[in-house]
Formats: C-alpha cells, sequence, structure tokens
C-alpha cells in the first residue's frame, strides 16, 4: 500500500498525509511490513473520483490454490512493470508478490485491516506487520489515490528446497497521494522528500503452494529507473 512510513505517512508503505504520522519503514508496504532503521515510508496513491473498488480485478493471478479475487479503483493506478522471470519458480514468487501488494492497497482502500485477501498472502508474523500499516491509514480515516508504479523487481530463491525467497522491488510515489475520506483533501509527500522507496520481502512458500510474506522491509532513495 502506499509506503506512506514516515513524517509524511508511511511507504508501503509509505504514505504522504496531513496527518503526518511517523512511523517506520513498512509494506510496505512499509506495503506493509516493519522497517527498518533507515525507513521512510508514505501513502501512495492519488488520483481520480471514486474510492470504491470497481475496475482492475487482478490481472494475470496466479494459478493453483484458490486464490482470492483483488479489485482496486480506477483512481488508484498500482502498475508492475518488467514482472516477469523465464525462472517459473521466480515467476510464482514475482506473481504471489505483486497480489500480496495489491491486497494490502485494497484493504486500505476498502477501509479492512482484516481484508482476506491480506490474511491469503500473509504468514502469522506478516499479517501483523502489515496490519498495523494498514491502520495508519484507516485509524486517520485515509485511502490512496494516484499512480503508483513498482519497478526493479528482483528475486532470490533461499535454501536447497526453494522454500524460501527474497523479493525486492521500488516503487515511485511521485504521483500517488493520501486522501481524507471524509474532507477530500489528498496530500502528497512533503516537498524534497525523495519519491523512490526500495523494499526487501521475505516469503516462505506455504503447503498450498503459496508465497506469502514474513516480513517487509523500505528505505527511500536507492531507487532508479
Amino acid at each position: 500500500m502506499p509506503k506512506l512510513w514516515g513524517t509524511v505517512i508511511v511507504a508501503r508503505r509509505t504514505l504522504p498525509t496531513a496527518a503526518a504520522l511517523v512511523i517506520g519503514t513498512m509494506l510496505l508496504l512499509t506495503a506493509c511490513g516493519g522497517g527498518s532503521g533507515d525507513s521512510s515510508d508514505k501513502i501512495e496513491g492519488a488520483g481520480g473520483s471514486s474510492d470504491k473498488p470497481s475496475a482492475s480485478a487482478s490481472a494475470s493471478a496466479p494459478t493453483g490454490a484458490d486464490r482470492p479475487e483483488i479489485k482496486l479503483p480506477k483512481n488508484f493506478d498500482l502498475s508492475f512493470d518488467n514482472w516477469t522471470s523465464s525462472d517459473p519458480d521466480e515467476q510464482a514468487i514475482l506473481n504471489d508478490g505483486k497480489e500480496h501488494l495489491r491486497a494490502g492497497y485494497s484493504a486500505i482502500i476498502e477501509n479492512d485491516p482484516g481484508a482476506k485477501p491480506l490474511a491469503f498472502y500473509d504468514t502469522k508474523a506478516g499479517l501483523s506487520q502489515d496490519q498495523r500499516w494498514v491502520e495508519t491509514y484507516t485509524s486517520k480515516d485515509l485511502t490512496v489515490i494516484g499512480k503508483l508504479p513498482v519497478f526493479a523487481p528482483k528475486v532470490t530463491l533461499l535454501g536447497d528446497k526453494k522454500m524460501k525467497a527474497s523479493l525486492s522491488y521500488c516503487t515511485d510515489e511521485s504521483k500517488a497521494f493520501s486522501k481524507d475520506r471524509k474532507s477530500g483533501k489528498t496530500e502528497g509527500n512533503p516537498a524534497g522528500t525523495a519519491p523512490e522507496v526500495f523494499y526487501t520481502v521475505t516469503l516462505y512458500k506455504s503447503a498450498d503452494g503459496v508465497w506469502q510474506t514474513v516480513s517487509t522491509h523500505s528505505k527511500r532513495g536507492g531507487c532508479s529507473r
């Protein structure tokens, strides 16, 4: 979700907001997730009119386990650039990592930290972290709008059994915003704030073959396109 974590709000999970929450990196998000020492998060998303998810259902959602359908509204464009790999194991991680991030932002937009799709793509520890991230928005009656590109993904399989992996990627929050549900006021990151956030996500493969997020860490800056 947006990254929105910092004085801004916290980036995936950083979230720009008038309420200026000071939160650690996701994840964070982060899209959800906890931060590292340097984490700076902020809300992402800015844009259109409608706040209710009405379009863009999960594109190319992974097959296998009965994965939930996730929809995002037209006024929040969460795009994934070069999110492909010729290696089927890496592609499976990219697919579930993508849906996990979409689930986080969907929970924010739906104003529902307990959303089932988020729980589906998280381990117990990951869910606790992500729900705290979502609540940095919902507790302030905020949602996200705008455009949030996700790019430069890198997958690293850990261990011989290929049951653990690391997924890193970047987001660009320059056109993403937080929006007050009542007043309609939007907020972006403060002037001078680096718009790009680098994320590192740790995932484990469940018995059902779903790559679930264990933790997310983010750091503002360190990305280039």
